[in-house]
């Protein structure tokens, strides 16, 4: 079988709207010379299409004729490697998708701990930031919700009463184990994410460890939040104000 017939063979089988990269069509490195022949015939017959360099996709058809896949799945090669997530997509856009804004940002940016992801995608460009810990499959979501916490007060058109109803009720969702690892995730972040963090937990009477999360913080500091007693009424104990 050669490299088209590879090529062809494992496309045929992904979905529509699947992004790929050269690593995910089963070829080996001293093929790529080839490969990048036939992905450009395969481009120009329209079976796939480019979204930025080194990223194809197979187009999505629909009744109203092609649908190019969404941001989070253009850039989910840049967030994989080997299978395993060392990044994710966080600022605007994931605030976006939490519902905690209605704006949509003119740039994605994607934290990573070990790399840098620097795209276009389309007209959007994606800016790489640092993640606080390493990023893995079994705690992305866990630092989405840290990353709120960490930028509340920069969230813009942010409802804050329905914004802090919505974090509570994520973190009321999240397993024992899940608890143990957002509070010992939550140590790595800066102070005002920590003592967030802590007053919410407070509030669902979710005690267990949160001496560390004291232990953290400077008793002699405040976190200016625009949080008042009536939207979160453990916020005093935590100098959140």
């Amino acid at each position: 079988m050669n490299v088209t017939e590879k090529i062809e063979r494992k496309i045929s089988k992904m979905k529509e709207g699947t992004t790929f990269k050269y690593q995910q069509l089963g070829i080996d490195r001293s093929e790529y010379s080839a490969a990048t022949k036939a992905i450009e015939r395969l481009i120009r017959k329209g079976l796939i299409k480019r979204a930025t360099t080194g990223v194809f996709y197979k187009p999505k058809q629909s009744v109203f004729g092609e649908l190019r896949p969404r941001e989070e799945e253009l850039l989910k090669p840049y967030l994989f490697e080997d299978g395993k997530q060392i990044a994710y997509i966080t600022g605007g856009s994931l605030y976006n998708r939490m519902g905690l804004t209605t704006q949509v940002p003119k740039t994605i940016k994607v934290a990573s701990k070990v790399k840098r992801v620097t795209t276009k995608i389309g007209k959007t460009q994606v800016k790489p930031v640092k993640s606080y810990v390493d990023v893995s499959n079994d705690n992305y979501y866990l630092l989405e919700i840290l990353d709120a916490l960490k930028d509340f007060r920069t969230i813009p058109d942010l409802d804050k009463k329905s914004a802090i109803t919505l974090l509570k009720n994520k973190i009321s969702k999240l397993s024992k184990n899940d608890l143990s690892k957002i509070i010992r995730y939550a140590l790595k972040y800066p102070p005002r994410a920590t003592a967030f963090l802590g007053a919410i937990l407070e509030l669902l009477k979710k005690d267990n460890e949160l001496e560390s999360l004291r232990a953290n913080l400077n008793p002699l500091t405040s976190y200016k939040l625009g949080i008042k007693k009536e939207l979160l009424p453990t916020a005093p104990e935590w100098k959140i104000n």
